[in-house]
């Protein structure tokens, strides 16, 4: 997880031009037929301190839920402040780039939009983002999961990421990131995150979404290290009844009675070495996974093909070192995840997932 934190880095002080930074970044309209709506959600879990800042008596999280709505008119979602998309940005030394140009990306999610789904209607995917990237990097996918009858709640872990703004106008930065060398620090990560993933659904389901979420049909994906710790999570909590790696490496290992519910490696083809990360770690894992699995790998892609980095580098002339066209990459993710849910949280069967299609060459069925 590390070295690919490290690789991303790297990437990302390539050169952009000035001309391509003036452009607007904007993530790809969604492909369902239903609008987008999102709100924001503060939450704060008084039943413990904060894990990385332990003065912090309470662990606080925000949260963005977003849905089907009934229209597309009303004002977009900002995809980050200046503050926070300054603090992603500082130290990355793009020419050319301005500091706050994320905060300029242009989104598909109405705020506050009236929602469209009945009663325990809307099976819900939660989104869980890399190591100390916010949960916006997620947006386009939530988006699109949103447009075709999900909810989605992408969660911010407060203090594993540069920049968390709270409604009362405070902001967080890493405070994880003084520790991440130490021993044991993913078995706590996983830990921290699995609570935060379960006090989140126990405050959704508590809240007026639980009138529109069935939960009986709840999954789970994430980018890198949040989609590493999916399966923990899974393990901790059953109401998780499917998951979704998106490339990242898994420090903590499924125990030998293994995870029965459905399961999903997405990753690249390139550096798909064996023994090497993420791959170590699922072929570690593999034998553990005793339900429906698959282990899919898209070539041409680089770790943040998988979430919005990879459409916005190219919009912003930005290097991410991979070879696939982002839009086709961002376009795969969407299509495998939405077949995946589809198939294992509305039980609607999905040949796309049972071999390899002509339609989508650059995807290879490793298992």
């Amino acid at each position: 997880m590390r070295t690919l934190a490290v690789a991303t880095a790297l990437t990302l002080t390539l050169s952009a031009s000035p001309a391509s930074a003036a452009t607007t970044p904007y993530l790809p309209a969604p492909t369902g037929h239903s609008p987008v709506g999102v709100s924001t959600l503060s939450l704060v879990d008084k039943s413990r301190p904060d894990p990385w800042v332990p003065s912090v008596p309470y662990r606080e999280l925000m949260v963005s839920v977003f849905y089907p709505a009934t229209s597309a008119s009303g004002p977009k979602k900002q995809y980050m402040t200046p503050l926070e998309s300054e603090r992603n940005l500082e130290g990355k030394d793009i020419p050319g780039l301005p500091l706050d140009v994320f905060s300029t990306v242009r989104t598909n999610a109405v705020v506050d939009a009236r929602p469209a789904g009945r009663w325990h209607s809307l099976p819900l995917v939660v989104l869980s983002p890399g190591w100390t990237q916010p949960r916006v990097t997620l947006t386009a996918l939530a988006e699109d999961l949103a447009s075709r009858g999900y909810a989605v709640a992408a969660i911010d872990h407060t203090y594993e990421n540069r920049a968390t703004t709270f409604p009362d106008g405070h902001v967080t930065g890493c405070a994880a990131c003084e520790v991440d060398e130490q021993p044991g620090f993913w078995e706590k990560f996983a830990q921290v995150r699995t609570r935060d993933t379960s006090f989140v659904l126990d405050s959704l389901l508590r809240s007026k979404w639980g009138a529109l979420i069935d939960p009986q049909r709840i999954g789970m994906a994430g980018h890198s290290a949040g989609g590493a710790v999916t399966t923990q999570v899974m393990l901790a909590d059953p109401r998780i009844r499917a998951g979704v790696d998106l490339d990242g490496s898994v420090h903590v290992p499924i125990p030998a009675s293994g995870l029965a519910r459905p399961f999903m490696f997405v990753g690249r083809t390139e550096s798909n070495h064996p023994g090497q990360p993420p791959y170590d770690g699922w072929e570690r894992d593999w034998p553990h996974l005793t339900g429906w699995k698959r282990w899919l790998m898209v070539s041409g892609t680089a770790h943040d093909s998988f979430n919005d980095l990879g459409v916005l580098a190219e919009q912003l002339g930005v290097d991410i070192g991979d070879t696939i066209d982002p839009y086709r990459a961002l376009a795969v993710t969407r299509t495998y995840v939405n077949a995946f849910f589809d198939q294992h949280l509305r039980c609607r069967p999905q040949p796309l997932l049972a071999a390899p299609s002509p339609a989508y060459p650059e995807v290879t069925f490793a298992g």
